[in-house]
């Protein structure tokens, strides 16, 4: 039923990632789909924000973090060497959309934390994907 697998991460957001990485893992076993685990450096908004920043400041921050993101899957995944990586820079929600379309994948595993107002029953990147994906969007709830 399942080939491919996306989850999306942030790499300072542990709730993210702290259920939704075995439910994840679970399904690409039982299903002996590929895991692809992704995350996205939001961008800074205005040019004009940019500015401030030192120059080659995003690509040492892509750098960065394509390192943290490999060794978070070193240290967290039980087959670290069957999953593949992927960073994408950008609005988070657009680039998890697109790049599950890009490579194909069948489902996306979420996880999901509750904003402070009441009202909403995910945060606000999980409420996207599920509304607009194409593919079956898991997502996984906090404790």
């Amino acid at each position: 039923m399942f080939k491919s697998v996306l989850l999306p991460i942030d790499l300072n957001q542990e709730s993210s990632w702290d259920r939704a990485l075995p439910a994840a893992e679970q399904i690409a076993r039982d299903y002996g789909a590929k895991l692809t685990i992704m995350s996205v450096l939001p961008t800074f908004g205005l040019p004009a924000v940019s500015q401030y920043f030192p120059e080659g400041f995003e690509k040492k921050a892509e750098t960065a973090a394509g390192e943290v993101l490999k060794k978070f899957v070193q240290e967290k995944c039980t087959n670290p060497d069957q999953i593949k990586t992927h960073l994408s820079h950008g609005t988070i929600y657009d680039e998890i959309l697109q790049y599950a379309d890009k490579i194909g994948c069948d489902v996306i595993v979420m996880g999901s934390h509750r904003p402070a107002l009441q009202d909403y029953l995910l945060g606000p990147n999980a409420a996207r994907v599920v509304r607009h994906a194409k593919q079956s969007v898991f997502v996984v709830r906090p404790n």
